[in-house]
Parts: C-alpha cells; sequence; structure tokens
C-alpha cells in the first residue's frame, strides 16, 4: 500500500473522533447557526492541524507534551458533557462559544492525530494530501452525528466517554509517562495502559451524568 494510502485511511478513522467532539460543542447553539459553527470550527481545526504537521519534529521534543493533551482533553471531555453551570451550557449557546472550544479541543486531538500520521507519512505533502481529503468527512460525519444526538440525548454520554478515553491513551501513550511506569511498577504497566482510559470513561462520564441529572431536578 502506497503511503499516501496509509496517511488517507490512518487520517479518515482519526477523524471520527473529531466529528463527535465538534457535533457535542454545536449542539447548544440554535439551529440555523449550527452549520456556520461547525464550518469554522473545522476551519480552525485543519489550519492548526496543518501547522502541527509542519512542526511536528519540534513538538515531539516538547516533554511530556501528549500527556498535558490528555489531561486537557479530559477537562474538555467533562465541561461538554456537564456544563460549568445552567445558563452557561457545555460547548457554549453561540457560534463564537462552539467554535471557540470546538478549535481547542480538535487541536488538542490533532496533536494526537499527527503524531500517529508522522509514523506513516514520510513528508509533510502526504499528510498535507491526508488531511483534505478527511475535511468533508470530519464536517459531513458532524452534522450527522448532531442530528442522532437529538434523537437519541445518550449519544451525548457516549461522545464523552469516546473523548474521554481518547485522552487516557494520550496520556499512557506519552513516552515519559511510559518510562515513569516502567521504572516504578513494571509490572503493573500493562495494566494501567489498559485501565487509566477506561477508569477516566467511568469518572468522567459518571461525574457529568451526576451533574446533569443534579441540574434537572
Amino acid at each position: 500500500m502506497s503511503t499516501l494510502m496509509k496517511v488517507i485511511m490512518v487520517d479518515l478513522i482519526l477523524s471520527g473522533d473529531n466529528a463527535v467532539v465538534i457535533a457535542l460543542a454545536a449542539r447548544n447553539i440554535p439551529a440555523e447557526h449550527q452549520k456556520k459553527a461547525i464550518f469554522w470550527g473545522t476551519f480552525g481545526a485543519i489550519v492548526l492541524r496543518l501547522i502541527f504537521a509542519a512542526i511536528i519534529v519540534w513538538l515531539l521534543r516538547i516533554p511530556l507534551i501528549s500527556a498535558i493533551g490528555g489531561i486537557l482533553l479530559v477537562r474538555i471531555a467533562y465541561n461538554l458533557l456537564a456544563g460549568k453551570d445552567k445558563e452557561h451550557k457545555a460547548g457554549g449557546t453561540t457560534v463564537a462559544s462552539a467554535v471557540k472550544t470546538i478549535i481547542i479541543a480538535d487541536a488538542v486531538m490533532s496533536l494526537d492525530n499527527v503524531l500517529a500520521l508522522a509514523g506513516v507519512a514520510h513528508g509533510f505533502l502526504p499528510i498535507l494530501i491526508g488531511i483534505l481529503i478527511s475535511i468533508p468527512i470530519i464536517i459531513w460525519g458532524s452534522q450527522l452525528i448532531l442530528r442522532v444526538m437529538e434523537k437519541f440525548p445518550i449519544i451525548i454520554y457516549a461522545g464523552a466517554g469516546l473523548l474521554a478515553y481518547t485522552a487516557g491513551e494520550m496520556i499512557v501513550g506519552d513516552q515519559k509517562v511510559d518510562e515513569f511506569l516502567h521504572s516504578i511498577a513494571p509490572n503493573l504497566k500493562q495494566i494501567i495502559h489498559v485501565g487509566l482510559p477506561i477508569a477516566l470513561v467511568i469518572i468522567v462520564v459518571g461525574i457529568g451524568y451526576l451533574k446533569r441529572s443534579k441540574k434537572n431536578d
């Protein structure tokens, strides 16, 4: 399989998470503005992803970069599910607030995506082509997920859980974290690698559910 085909396949697979976060962030704004929020949020996220791809070698030198991104993504997943208060729903209720959430969350996730793409690509051009091809998939996918969320609210919890799981994988997949776990608990390292993402899903979805239930009382 050619390098370009590998990059396209990997990017399309990883784009699922991005479509979920876009749909979650846009779900609380008026329906007539959702497409605008999705477009501009995706545009900003794609620009950041291209920047990350261009400076990937430099990014790889930053200690704990993946772990920090994972921690940020945990917070984003929780806020998208539970929100901050009764008046300020998760993701915001304006186009600007939704776009801001989309860009921040997607930037964190794009770092992980670009790291994966760098593993199969040889140079910036294949990554660029793969990202450009994935754009319509992300936009169409987020709109589809948004419609499904309106009919099946449980999808909101599934989406937040997916983001939390991704965050856990980013944390335990960080080279520095992996080295630390190997030094203090080599026999438990594999268990932690599997258990932490699952634990974060339970924590984020569980606390988010309790928070949303309390708001609705």
